[in-house]
């Protein structure tokens, strides 16, 4: 199998790629449109700024490429959030994949949120052999609103989505490379799709 994750700069992308050696998979760090095209799974990760992500991503084309992809896609923290129509954080558009617009939480909680966090509302085998309220790493300031493709939610201040799916592209806001065992199974679960 082979699996491509996104490299255009913005992502903890060591991070992931230990995660898939520790379930025994090897993956290629890829910005090369030709190899992402040919991958079976595919990994768009992100941490950092929505329009400077969202910048680099032009500048290589692959904001063109993404939501043209037919395989398996998991869109990881900020990697969710540009899959989305819009993101308030620097006025961005986004890649218009899933049909809503991310927010910034509200003044009532500590923003970011930085830390553990329940997933509740399970609705994919994305979430095989996880349990309701399991608990995942986040750090976001922003979040995406509830919608018809929430497949997870988690609540801080509201309740908002914390994995999306629609077709073949999945999202999750949560960190599952860093998310212990539950998390990698997930991670394991996707590759497995």
């Amino acid at each position: 199998m082979k699996i491509v994750i996104i490299n255009y700069g913005a992502g903890n992308i060591q991070s992931i790629k230990f995660a898939m050696q520790r379930l025994g998979y090897e993956a290629v760090l890829s910005d090369d449109a030709n190899e992402i095209k040919k991958a079976d799974k595919i990994i768009f990760p992100g941490v950092g700024e929505a329009s400077s992500a969202m910048k680099k991503l032009k500048a290589t084309g692959l904001d063109m490429l993404i939501p043209t992809l037919t395989q398996p896609v998991l869109g990881i923290c900020l990697g969710m959030q540009l899959m989305c129509n819009y993101c308030e954080e620097g006025k961005t558009e986004g890649l218009g994949i899933f049909d809503v617009e991310v927010v910034k939480f509200s003044n009532n909680v500590k923003v970011p949120q930085i830390g553990w966090n329940q997933i509740e509302n399970l609705k994919s085998n994305l979430f095989n052999q996880i349990k309701e309220k399991e608990y995942m790493y986040l750090v976001h300031s922003f979040y995406v609103p509830l919608s018809k493709n929430v497949i997870a939610t988690t609540q801080y201040g509201v309740k908002y989505a914390s994995a999306m799916q629609k077709d073949n592209f999945y999202g999750v806001q949560f960190h599952p490379e860093k998310s212990s065992m539950a998390g990698a199974q997930i991670l394991k679960n996707f590759l497995e799709l």
